[in-house]
C-alpha cells in the first residue's frame, strides 16, 4: 500500500532525491534544493497500482528506488506491458505538453520509492532552466521510438525473435560484465517477461530453456541469466 514519505530524502543514501534524476544533472546544489522544496514522497509496495488508465494526468513521477511497470490492456483483456522504469528515471512526461487523462497503467513490481512534482511546478522549472525541456523532449522521443520498436517486433516477428529482442533490451539496461560474459539481473517476473512480449509465462519457460540448449544463455536460478553469445541472440532479430 502506498504512503506519504516526508522524509525520503533523508534515506536517498545521503542524496537530494532530484540529484538522481538525468534531466537534473546540470544543475547546481542550490537548484536542486529549490526543486527538492516542492517533490512529494511517496512509498509504494510491490504490486501497488500507482494511477490507471483515464486517470486525471497532473502529475511528474520520477522513481527514487525500485522498478516501475508501464502497461495497457488488450481488447481482450490481456496485459501488454510498455515500458519497466529503474531509479532516475520519470513518467507521467507526455502530458506536460498537453493536460490529459493517462493513457497507460502505472504499477510498482518491488517496492519503490516514488518522488513527484505537480505538472504546474515541472513547467516552472521548464521555465527557469530551459535545458531540462529540452532533455524531457529527448526522453519523450527515445520513449515513443522504443515503443515503435515494440510494436513492430510484436506485429512482424516470431516468438524466438521477440524473445532475443527481450533479453537484449534487459542486457542492455541491467546487464553487467563478467569476464567474458554479461550477467542479467532479471527485474521480471516470468508473467511480466511474457506481457512484454505478448506470450504466455509457459512459451517464456520454453524459449529460455531453448537458448539454454543453444548455449546463447545460461540460466541461474530465477532472477539470473548470463549472456553467452550477445551475436547469436542478434542473429534472431
Amino acid at each position: 500500500m502506498n504512503s506519504n514519505c516526508g522524509n525520503c530524502c533523508n534515506n536517498c543514501r545521503g542524496q537530494l532525491c532530484a540529484s538522481k534524476v538525468p534531466i537534473f544533472e546540470n544543475l547546481n546544489n542550490e537548484e536542486l534544493l529549490e526543486i527538492v522544496k516542492n517533490i512529494n514522497h511517496k512509498e509504494y509496495s510491490k504490486g501497488d497500482v500507482i494511477f490507471t488508465e483515464g486517470n486525471i494526468s497532473n502529475t511528474l513521477y520520477f522513481i527514487n528506488q525500485g522498478r516501475i511497470k508501464l502497461y495497457k490492456y488488450t481488447k481482450d483483456g490481456k496485459e501488454q506491458i510498455l515500458h519497466i522504469l529503474s531509479e532516475g528515471e520519470f513518467f507521467g512526461e507526455l502530458e506536460l505538453i498537453k493536460p490529459s487523462k493517462y493513457r497507460f497503467n502505472a504499477k510498482s513490481i518491488v517496492d519503490a520509492k516514488i518522488c513527484t512534482l505537480s505538472k504546474d511546478e515541472m513547467k516552472s522549472i521548464i521555465m527557469r532552466n530551459p535545458e531540462i525541456g529540452i532533455k524531457v523532449l529527448e526522453a519523450i522521443g527515445e520513449r515513443l521510438s522504443k515503443i515503435e520498436s515494440l510494436v513492430q517486433n510484436l506485429a512482424t516477428n516470431d516468438v524466438d525473435s521477440r524473445m532475443a529482442y527481450l533479453l537484449m533490451d534487459l542486457m542492455e539496461k541491467y546487464g553487467e560484465n563478467i569476464e567474458n560474459s554479461i550477467s542479467v539481473k532479471l527485474q521480471l517476473s516470468r508473467e511480466d517477461m511474457a506481457n512484454y512480449i505478448g506470450v504466455t509465462r509457459e512459451t517464456i519457460s520454453r524459449k529460455l530453456k531453448k537458448f539454454e540448449d543453444e548455449k546463447l544463455i545460461k540460466i541461474v536460478g530465477t532472477k539470473n541469466i548470463i549472456i553467452l553469445d550477445e551475436e547469436g541472440l542478434k542473429d534472431y532479430i
